[in-house]
């Protein structure tokens, strides 16, 4: 019996090493218990084949029936697998097949899945445009998890270059990188990662002769700049244009994250901060410092938000802003509300109700 194993485990092994698929290793093993059960069964009492096989059938009869009760065990597991995943997939409201290949339905599939997304939902995000203003600190995870979700138009603005001291922080940039205007280089990491969707890089500063005909090409915009003359520039445009604005702000080891959307009832940037502080109440990231993870904290906290406000899931941060300590890991939510008295938006529109 002991020879038999010993046949067996060296088939296994050859079987192995010349890569034949796991059934033909199993198919060798079959033959070879066929042929001892045959020595068993036809040669007489006292062979020498047959005692050095196990001497009696009954053993080899008993060890090929748990075989076969293994088999059919795992076999009637796959089959209820499968019909399980038939009904899953029977059951999934409305996949996306039109205007998705197979390669999209695969990638988005853990959306799909998701209930408060669904296919309809992944639809929306593959028709949706997001302008991210700045793809720095916070612009770099925004624009990579918008670009995997299968966002299918992002425009990313910015006028600066890939520095050595950004990689700290801004993970879509890599050391080669260096000296290279930071939308082509964002742009050549989120088409490297989901060759599916489009994106629009536009290499200069936004200014006021761009700001609204450069917005009115898109639903959503989100502000990941570090300068007060670009952010109340752009909560302005977009309030008057009606599009929801995401925020983000960063300092240190703290972080700052609110959609601004007057036009369905909630308060404006500039409602909040009517005015910019003075230069030393609130220093750059180059002067006090920022901690290198934070960005990616905040930023894909706004790629959420984005995907929230398109697929129109969950309860998006209009009237809140979250304030995230990460020295302490303290997250707290506050309210908002619009001002009166605000040049952009009047107390946003009357308070008209939130959608």
């Amino acid at each position: 019996m002991f020879l038999v194993f010993a046949m067996a485990g060296v088939l296994w092994g050859i079987g192995a090493l010349m890569g034949a698929p796991r059934s033909t290793r199993i198919t060798m093993i079959g033959v070879l218990y066929l042929g001892v059960m045959v020595v068993q069964l036809t040669l007489p009492d006292g062979s020498p084949l047959r005692m050095a096989t196990g001497e009696s059938p009954a053993l080899w009869l008993i060890i090929g029936g748990f075989a076969a009760l293994i088999f059919a065990y795992r076999r009637g597991l796959r089959l209820l697998q499968d019909r399980a995943d038939h009904a899953r997939a029977a059951d999934q409201p409305d996949a996306p097949r039109k205007g998705f290949s197979d390669s999209e339905l695969n990638r988005y599939a853990r959306h799909i899945v998701l209930r408060e997304i669904g296919g309809p939902g992944q639809s929306l995000l593959k028709e949706a445009k997001v302008l991210v203003i700045g793809a720095g600190g916070l612009g770099a995870p925004a624009l990579q998890y918008l670009a995997a979700a299968g966002v299918g138009t992002i425009g990313v603005i910015d006028d600066d270059r890939v520095e050595n001291a950004n990689l700290q922080r801004q993970v879509i940039h890599k050391d080669q990188s260096i000296g290279t205007p930071k939308v082509f280089s964002a742009q050549a990491e989120m088409t490297a990662q989901n060759p599916h969707v489009t994106v629009r890089p536009y290499h200069r500063r936004l200014t006021e002769e761009i700001a609204s005909d450069l917005f009115v090409d898109y639903d959503l915009i989100l502000d990941g700049t570090d300068n007060f003359d670009t952010r109340y520039l752009t909560n302005r445009v977009a309030a008057e244009q009606g599009i929801p604005l995401i925020s983000g702000a960063l300092s240190q080891w703290e972080g700052q994250l609110s959609v601004f959307d007057p036009a369905r009832g909630a308060p404006c940037y500039q409602c909040i901060f009517p005015q910019a502080p003075a230069a030393e109440l609130a220093p750059s990231c180059a002067e006090a410092g920022v901690l290198g993870p934070l960005p990616g904290v905040i930023g894909a906290m706004m790629a959420t938000e984005a995907i929230k406000i398109i697929t129109d899931a969950g309860t998006v941060l209009r009237g809140q802003m979250v304030i995230y300590d990460a020295l302490y890991g303290e997250s707290r939510i506050i309210a908002i509300s619009p001002r009166p008295d605000c040049p952009v938006c009047g107390g946003a529109r009357g308070h008209a109700p939130a959608a």
